[in-house]
């Protein structure tokens, strides 16, 4: 089905409520009105939702690969391998995710991603919103599951080379590094989300990344600094942590993985309560094992990745911890609605409009509204994704049984 002129009618959720009954119309890829009434002049197709929610599409800026495939591996094949698996869970915008890794696994994992941008269609699955350049500068004691042998600090010739490639639209750089003010300065200047992530980082240096552009911290509560975490580089008096800073900090934004195995019920209601839907995205932090077998997984890339585990429903190292999520977008928004307070159009607030605001694409995408693109999902009543849209072209899912 094209996009010519497509009608959507059903139950239509925005950024603020549910629209119920109501009907949506599309050119060219374009939402061009919002009735409560058929409009008379339309005379092309009627997509009949009937009791089912039309939800925008959803939008991942924390993401590593899928159905067997990390963006690491670096080839077109395994990027559009892993995109078709996020847009059949309703991620119609993704920004593929680097990890640690050398100078050259990076420049592959970019340009393999700029190829497939470039060359962008429906059927190569969710389409690249640009890349979130997060490994290697993390803090040596919060690599967590990525490789150790590819972490190391900024390096200014490096980052800049790779900012200067115009791809980079979410950047992160753990806070206490030499060198991370500068990072973070470079990436203003290309006009990124500066995020803090995999980091021990104190207030004092939280603060100090603050002035420095930094407003997004990844993945809350997972490979981030804590009191007692804190205690053990600088003693006594305890020190505040990134979770005080971004907490009490009106301006900072965070993440959570609402897989039902990172965070525990309270933690995402603590979370949404303190942050709220305008603060708060909801993101996957998916590995290549998303839609695969239980079993072993190289995470990053398949030649050198370090191993870790799926069982099906969450990443682990085994006897160290978790390692990443094995599920889609549409898993974090049934988790947010059946284990926190949030409404429904909160929830898909936090999958869609919230990270469109943080980038600053929220006038083309992101929520259901005259002018946007029309990436749309029809949800049924237990919020599974029934049918995909992206810029009004249907995504055929096969007739596949999305897992998760």
């Amino acid at each position: 089905m094209d996009s010519a002129a497509l009608c959507f009618h059903g139950n239509l959720i925005l950024p603020d409520t549910v629209l119920t009954e109501a009907f949506l119309f599309i050119e060219g890829g374009i939402i061009t009105a919002i009735e409560r009434q058929k409009l008379s002049s339309h005379t092309g197709p009627v997509i009949e939702a009937k009791n089912r929610y039309i939800s925008p599409g959803f939008i991942d800026i924390h993401v590593h690969g899928g159905s067997g495939a990390d963006y690491m591996d670096g080839t077109p094949d395994a990027v559009r391998t892993a995109n078709r698996a996020h847009l059949r869970h309703g991620t119609t915008t993704i920004f593929p995710t680097t990890t640690t890794g050398s100078r050259e696994q990076l420049q592959r994992m970019i340009d393999a991603c700029l190829q497939v941008q470039d060359q962008w269609s429906v059927a190569d699955g969710s389409r690249i919103g640009g890349i979130h350049f997060y490994g290697p500068y993390f803090a040596p004691e919060k690599v967590g599951c990525h490789s150790v042998e590819g972490r190391r600090d900024p390096n200014a010739d490096e980052y800049q080379h790779f900012f200067s490639l115009g791809a980079i639209r979410v950047a992160t750089c753990a806070a206490e590094l030499p060198g991370a003010q500068a990072f973070y300065q470079a990436a203003q200047e290309h006009k990124c989300l500066i995020t803090c992530g995999h980091s021990n980082a104190s207030w004092a240096e939280m603060k100090a990344a603050f002035e420095s552009g930094v407003r997004h911290v990844d993945h809350f509560w997972c490979a981030m600094s804590s009191v007692s975490s804190l205690r053990t580089r600088f003693g006594t008096p305890m020190q505040a942590s990134m979770e005080q800073f971004v907490l009490t900090n009106r301006e900072m934004s965070t993440e959570v993985i609402a897989d039902g195995q990172h965070l525990s019920p309270e933690l995402l209601e603590f979370a949404f309560q303190m942050k709220g839907a305008g603060r708060l995205c909801l993101v996957t932090d998916s590995n290549r094992a998303l839609d695969m077998p239980p079993g072993p997984y190289h995470f990053g890339s398949e030649d050198d990745g370090p191993w870790i585990e799926s069982n099906g429903k969450v990443g682990f190292v085994p006897g160290h911890g978790l390692a990443s999520s094995v599920v889609g977008m549409d898993t974090m928004v049934r988790t947010m609605v059946n284990q926190t307070s949030a409404s429904l159009p909160e929830v898909i607030r936090m999958a869609s409009l919230t990270p469109a605001e943080r980038l600053g694409l929220a006038d083309q995408i992101g929520s259901l509204e005259v002018g946007k693109q029309a990436d749309l999902l029809i949800l049924n009543q237990g919020f599974h994704i029934e049918r995909v849209f992206v810029e009004g072209q249907e995504f055929k899912l096969l007739g596949e049984n999305i897992k998760n």
